[in-house]
């Protein structure tokens, strides 16, 4: 069963960020074999500590010993920044390293002198990483990732609210796409008007505005050009942004400013189908590459299989792409909690193209559809 929701309010801010992270971390690393992991600037430390702190030339570094007191190493100069953040409020020691200091030296003094396997976030610079490992040369080198993806995939419900609000603040922006989106435009202009709309619907930042019209919206990441909107066109709108909260939107919806060709409607019609039936299809247990079955072979049926080329969708979160990825050879079963999105597309080269997406997340009985403009194709005056 499919939930539809819209919650286009605010509501009072919840607990994204619970003290128990850190600790639920250090236990999954003891149980990998791990001896500590090192966390630097990305959502990794965002998840973990709510401090959402840059990556900078100087180390900034969450260290959680599997045995032992977690720490915050950050430059002395971050150090107020750090504090006031909900890091600030966990039970966590934030050391501050001065300018002269070798804060890589600071970290692997603070670790037992066996250390022998740490794991790193997969998104730490190399020169940090090589600083690590000539600080700590006997000890083997591996990604975070592996440990903190099973904490992170799946949401809590403050989590999922905040996923929710997202979703609501980009489907206003598509309630507007009529304004902008007309005949003699370019898919800049329409995009800069639609990356302003993203800011004032609530987004911290405009991460991305696709616009691609007729032949463009057949390359699925085109992003924009100076090609002039005409008559006919489908434009494809793939659009998302970041709250102030940390959390994610993303989604597309396909237009045709005029009367498309009777091809692009038959297209569409297939897509359309193949979209509902993915998103009717979630519920615990399913596993990845079965709900990506779904809407593929309802295109491969149709006859454009060979022009479904990407995967049906990417989780979302912190980040807009993360675990899980619903694609073709993942057998992992879908559990309550989990958010991604469902975005098929199809994409004829030198014509045009088409895309629907949503984000949706697992409950305990079916799932949720968090993106709830309509999804029949939307004809705007030519």
């Amino acid at each position: 069963m499919i939930v539809v929701t819209d919650t286009p309010g605010s509501p009072a801010a919840t607990d994204l960020y619970p003290a128990d992270r850190i600790e639920r971390a250090r236990r999954a690393a003891a149980e990998a074999g791990l001896d500590a992991l090192l966390v630097s600037p990305s959502a990794d430390l965002r998840y973990l500590t709510g401090y959402h702190a840059h990556p900078l030339e100087r180390l900034t570094c969450l260290v959680i010993p599997a045995d032992g007191d977690p720490l915050l190493v950050v430059p002395a100069l971050e150090k107020p920044a750090a504090e006031a953040s909900p890091a600030g409020d966990l039970d966590l020691e934030v050391i501050g390293w001065a300018e002269t200091d070798d804060p890589y030296a600071v970290v692997a003094e603070r670790l037992p002198r066996n250390v022998k396997r740490i794991a790193v976030d997969n998104h730490m610079w190399a020169e940090k990483l090589l600083a690590f490992r000539a600080a700590m040369p006997d000890a083997e080198q591996s990604l975070a990732g592996e440990v903190l993806r099973e904490l992170r995939m799946r949401k809590g419900p403050a989590e999922v609210e905040a996923l929710r609000r997202a979703g609501a603040a980009i489907d206003r922006v598509h309630r507007r796409i009529g304004e902008w989106l007309k005949p003699g435009r370019t898919e800049r202009d329409v995009a800069r008007d639609i990356a302003d709309a993203i800011l004032q619907a609530g987004h911290a930042t405009c991460d991305f505005v696709i616009v691609g019209s007729g032949p463009n919206g057949a390359s699925p990441h085109h992003e924009v050009s100076d090609r002039v909107i005409r008559p006919g066109d489908p434009v494809v709108v793939d659009i998302g942004g970041t709250t102030p909260e940390g959390y994610c939107s993303d989604s597309t919806r396909t237009y045709a400013v005029g009367e498309p060709h009777s091809d692009f409607r038959e297209l569409y019609a297939v897509l359309r189908r193949a979209q509902q039936a993915q998103t009717e299809a979630v519920r615990p247990g399913i596993t990845a590459q079965e709900l990506d079955a779904v809407g593929r072979d309802i295109i491969e049926d149709a006859g454009f299989g060979d022009h479904f080329i990407h995967r049906t969708g990417h989780g979302i979160g912190l980040e807009t792409h993360e675990e899980p990825y619903i694609v073709a050879g993942s057998d992992l079963a879908l559990e309550p909690g989990m958010a991604f999105s469902i975005e098929p597309g199809i994409y004829l080269p030198g014509r045009f193209g088409a895309r629907i997406e949503d984000i949706a997340v697992c409950t305990a009985d079916g799932g949720e559809r968090l993106n709830v403009t309509g999804r029949d194709l939307v004809v705007l005056p030519g």
